[in-house]
């Protein structure tokens, strides 16, 4: 009985420390809040391009991390072979994001006359 408690208790340890690990890094995904499926998805914060691929209409991608990134970023992804982007002009005053868990959720606004990106940030 005591030898099979510390085996528990050494794999309670050992899961421990991989979730710690894991937020000890700033990680962000991306979330598809629009009816249109994206193709070739790129993120950029401060040089650094990120592939996440394509994502499905109201769905989530796989968490990636980041050295650095702000509560918005540069995206381009097609959607129907029409390339859509959403460029930030500089981070002048922003603040870093701190290490953890967030979103980018990506919208397509087809109300007005231009389509465009809107970008939003989330804690998860």
């Amino acid at each position: 009985m005591k030898k099979i408690l510390v085996l528990l208790f050494g794999i309670l340890i050992l899961v421990s420390c991989s979730s710690n690990e894991e937020s000890n890094n700033l990680q962000i995904r991306i979330s598809n809040v629009s009816e249109f499926d994206y193709e070739n998805i790129i993120v950029s914060t401060s040089g650094n391009y990120v592939d996440y691929g394509n994502l499905s209409s109201n769905s989530n991608s796989e968490y990636k991390i980041f050295d650095l990134a702000y509560r918005y970023a540069f995206v381009e992804l097609q959607v129907d072979e029409e390339t859509y982007t959403f460029q930030p002009i500089d981070y002048v005053g922003e603040t870093p994001l701190k290490k953890g868990f967030y979103s980018y959720e990506i919208n397509i606004n087809s109300d007005s006359q231009f389509q465009e990106l809107i970008l939003a940030l989330k804690v998860d």
